[in-house]
């Protein structure tokens, strides 16, 4: 039987506009973010779509019932503080809203159920790491390392809205889908590009997220999109 995860943080932020204006180096133009979360203290309301005061910048790729709340394990900076020394990387810096002990991509499965205080959530998907933590540390290929190391941590969809806070457990009520870690999603995601039967198998797991599904089916037709775009992104010309 599992441990139980334990929510060491909660943390929600505003948007924030950061760089400056016409700057020569792309990496330090103006951008917009709501990364920086702050820790709250409390109960917060926990909606379908995410907690409360909690803002996303980019609503097309962000956001959304699909990602309302995003995990993050907390012994993962330890690995980043080794691997990435000079980017102080702590915790809470990858943008999360849960950081989340005793628990990471290897025992937490797509569709997981979980009792969190009033609410109730459910895994939807890993997270697909985009370029904006890498321009928040200065990093280019921060996106790629982060995939390439499978801590990328993961979204929760919000199956019963309510009063949630720092501290609690999330206590599993239904694993569906045994065998389906954000691990192995991963691995077929962005490791296992040309086993179209591990991919089709992933396409089929009922609770696994839509945007994710037609990334799959689009790799079945021969027409998947690059990442170019998701992990440089504004931080190249």
């Amino acid at each position: 039987m599992m441990i139980a995860p334990f929510v060491a943080e909660l943390r929600t932020g505003k948007v924030k506009r950061l760089g400056s204006e016409g700057a020569e180096n792309p990496m330090e133009r103006t951008w917009e973010t709501g990364m920086f979360k702050e820790i709250r203290e409390g109960k917060v309301w926990l909606s379908k779509t995410g907690l409360e005061a909690d803002e996303v910048a980019d609503t097309k790729n962000h956001g959304g019932e699909e990602k309302a709340i995003f995990a993050y394990p907390m012994h993962h900076y330890d690995y980043w503080r080794e691997k990435i020394p000079h980017a102080d990387i702590s915790v809470g810096g990858m943008g999360e809203n849960l950081v989340i002990a005793d628990v990471d991509e290897f025992t937490v499965c797509i569709g997981d159920i979980f009792q969190f205080g009033e609410a109730i959530v459910q895994v939807s998907q890993p997270r697909q790491p985009c370029w904006k933590p890498a321009r928040r540390y200065e990093v280019l290929d921060l996106a790629l390392q982060i995939q390439h190391s499978g801590k990328t941590g993961w979204y929760f969809r919000v199956l019963e809205e309510g009063y949630v806070q720092t501290g609690e457990t999330l206590q599993l009520m239904e694993r569906p889908h045994e065998g389906w870690s954000i691990a192995t999603c991963n691995e077929v995601m962005h490791e296992k590009k040309y086993d179209l039967i591990a991919t089709r198998k992933l396409m089929l797991v009922e609770a696994l997220a839509p945007n994710w599904k037609r990334t799959l089916q689009k790799r079945l037709r021969g027409a998947e999109s690059s990442i170019r775009k998701r992990v440089y992104g504004e931080n190249i010309e």
